[in-house]
């Protein structure tokens, strides 16, 4: 590390991966750096962490003091004292940084890939504290098996449960669970096993000959429900009806029963109530529900696989005037995040419990759930899900609800009449240009969650498809949704309106320009409003035609003035 990113590192304060310790007060003692160090490798993080000793909290620089004979502090002796004070040992590195005459001790320290202890075995983890504020906190033995879940490293469904054995479990979970396979179309070759056969085939039991232990996966589909509120106190699923424009609960049921019987009564309960309207569009009938039933299946799917079975918490669906929000305990896995959200590979955090709902038939064999969420969704006409709520500790997916676009339906439902079906990247890229109206290739990119190249090949597609138009060149150019497809949506005068106030935006920023820098040529005119020569030509002139500016010189001298 320099000087210098150490100044930037010190001006965003301290984060999940980055300690201020001040000793503007006295010494930091080796058992309290030792600790630190501790603290900062147990982070929910795979980031670069630093411990910046001499640094207080406030992001003042009063400098380490030293920690070794001679009045200085060894890096090496600190990184030697690390390993060989911690369990497992954690190799640190440590440098002495010169910021405003005062040294800072430095010392970079690695995520742990398992839970580290001091050698007292003192465990420590870095976690947000009430305050909002990083902190470090006692490291719990069931957070450490969460930790394990979060990073892969253990699958709790797999886990045995001690004192549950196979009469605990209730046969008619098996029956319901051939039955789901029957209506879902999944693994059929379950059906013909017995019930002891179906669970080893699943995973549920350990068993030689007989079954011999019952997993966590065993008591969450065939569990009785006195031995599910006993054993397993973690499982809880909660259903809430919430009262339109106020905190009022209208409905509010937890239930702790084996998950195919969950589901049902929850599916049962959105029947109910997810009104579907059917709408002709010429000889196309439509029907549109208010949310569908596989989005908000494997929504719900997707909570109760992904959700942590060590953290207490229920997984709550609650139905609100404006929208559905499902969320679960238990914060994103590893590798994992909002930007990388519909390309990352599959990380169940608890990959026995997703494999058995894959064979059942109750999610996607892909296991590309999110992409389903999303693709019904936009497809019905409604807005893109949103994870924005998601924290450390909860994932929270909000399907907004409230008036669909017929329009854009139909639109969808054409182009799949017409074999020209769209995928959920050309929905992404439609739904945004629908809504906002322009998009740039880098907005796109970020859009889709793929590189730059890919989003304009997709780009180009729906250009092809006469669907999107292309103005403005290189990097200056923006996508519009085209007259053809505003005109399929019900919006004839919008590509005009559009257009328009385009050209008068950019005609204010040239007359801007020559007001600021007295003149202006064409290559100018084309890299201030980010189109094609010839384009910034034809604009130029035209201005000149309407008296606000002057031409002056000519061919490459050529240039525009303002008219006064």
């Amino acid at each position: 590390m320099t000087p210098a990113e150490l100044r930037a590192l010190i001006s965003r304060g301290e984060t999940l991966d980055v300690e201020f310790n001040g000793e503007e007060r006295g010494l930091l003692s080796d058992r309290e750096l030792l600790e630190e160090i501790v603290c900062l490798s147990n982070r929910p993080s795979s980031a670069s962490g630093w411990l910046l000793v001499g640094v207080e909290d406030d992001g003042r620089i009063t400098g380490a003091r030293p920690r070794h004979e001679a009045g200085i502090t060894d890096p090496i002796r600190i990184q030697a004292y690390v390993a060989n004070n911690t369990r497992p040992a954690i190799a640190v590195h440590a440098d002495i940084l010169v910021i405003e005459d005062r040294q800072v001790l430095a010392i970079a320290v690695p995520a742990a890939r398992s839970p580290v202890a001091t050698a007292q075995a003192r465990y420590i983890r870095r976690t947000i504290g009430g305050d909002g504020r990083p902190a470090c906190v006692p490291f719990l033995y069931h957070e450490m098996e969460s930790r394990q879940a979060d990073v892969g490293r253990l699958d709790y469904s797999a886990r045995p449960v001690e004192g549950v054995r196979w009469e605990h479990l209730d046969p008619l979970e098996f029956q319901r669970l051939r039955r789901r396979i029957r209506e879902s179309r999944g693994d059929e070759s379950l059906l013909a096993l017995t019930d002891v056969e179906i669970a080893k085939a699943l995973g549920a039991v350990e068993a030689n000959h007989e079954v011999q232990r019952v997993r966590v996966l065993g008591l969450l589909l065939f569990g009785r429900e006195d031995v599910l509120r006993r054993d397993l106190p973690t499982h809880q699923v909660a259903f809430q009806v919430l009262g339109d424009g106020s905190p009022q609960v209208e409905v509010n049921d937890f239930f702790a029963w084996p998950l195919l019987r969950v589901l049902e009564e929850l599916e049962s309960r959105i029947r109910a109530s997810n009104r579907e309207r059917e709408v002709m569009f010429g000889l196309i009938r439509i029907g549109i529900p208010d949310y569908s039933p596989r989005a908000l299946r494997e929504a719900l799917a997707n909570a109760l696989i992904h959700r942590d079975y060590t953290r207490l918490g229920a997984v709550h669906f609650q139905w609100h005037s404006d929208g559905i929000i499902i969320s679960n305990p238990g914060g994103l896995p590893e590798g994992v995040r909002l930007d990388n959200l519909l390309v990352t590979p599959p990380r169940p955090r608890n990959p026995l419990l997703a494999d058995a709902f894959k064979r059942i038939g109750i999610v996607e064999r892909t296991a590309r759930g999110i992409d389903a969420i999303f693709y019904e969704q936009l497809r019905n006409g409604r807005p893109a899900p949103s994870y924005g709520r998601t924290t450390g500790t909860d994932v929270v997916v909000v399907l907004p609800g409230g008036p669909e676009s017929l329009e854009f339906a139909r639109l969808v439902a054409e182009e799949e009449r017409a074999g020209l079906a769209l995928n959920l990247d050309d929905l992404l890229l439609l739904n945004h240009l629908w809504l906002e109206r322009r998009l740039r290739s880098t907005e796109a990119a970020s859009l889709i969650q793929k590189p730059d190249a890919e989003a304009r090949a997709r780009l180009l597609k729906l250009v092809e498809g006469g669907l999107v138009e292309a103005r403005g060149q290189a990097r200056g150019r923006s996508w519009h949704l085209s007259a053809t497809t505003y005109r399929r949506l019900g919006e004839k005068a919008a590509y005009v309106r559009q257009r328009v106030f385009e050209v008068l935006q950019q005609e204010q920023m040239i007359l801007q320009y020559v007001e600021t820098h007295h003149r202006i040529t064409r290559r100018e005119a084309a890299e201030l409003c980010r189109i094609g020569p010839l384009e910034a030509g034809r604009m130029l002139r035209r201005l000149a035609s309407e008296g606000k500016l002057h031409l002056r010189g000519q061919r490459r001298g050529a240039h525009y003035v303002s008219a006064d």
